[in-house]
């Protein structure tokens, strides 16, 4: 079933969506589940991270529920260096971009 498929009519005798009674914007909608695809994509991706490099993105950009850290934050959790913290964080994120790029657009 689409978003846009029709589900009934309104006392007008107008058709209405399932888009139409979900209670938000419809251009919204659309925007929330690529999004949500997109991280989804993202979070299989991270697989070909190191363990320490995963932690820093989680604590760094607020994955899987952790709040969003600063790097001086992360190194001191951590027991490491801010800049560090810096050197992983720039080496997973270009790990990441590589493994986007050559995965085409995934399953």
């Amino acid at each position: 079933m689409s978003l846009y498929d029709p589900i009934g009519v309104d006392r007008e005798g107008n058709e209405i969506a399932l888009i139409d009674v979900l209670g938000s914007d419809p251009e919204y909608v659309p925007e929330v589940v690529d999004k949500q695809l997109e991280e989804s994509r993202l979070l299989e991706k991270l697989a070909v991270l190191d363990r320490k490099e995963r932690k820093v993105l989680q604590l760094r950009y607020g994955l899987f529920g952790h709040a969003r850290k600063t790097q001086r934050e992360i190194a001191y959790l951590l027991g490491i260096s801010r800049s560090y913290v810096s050197r992983i964080e720039k080496k997973a994120v270009n790990k990441l971009c590589r493994e986007l790029r050559a995965g085409g657009e995934g399953p």
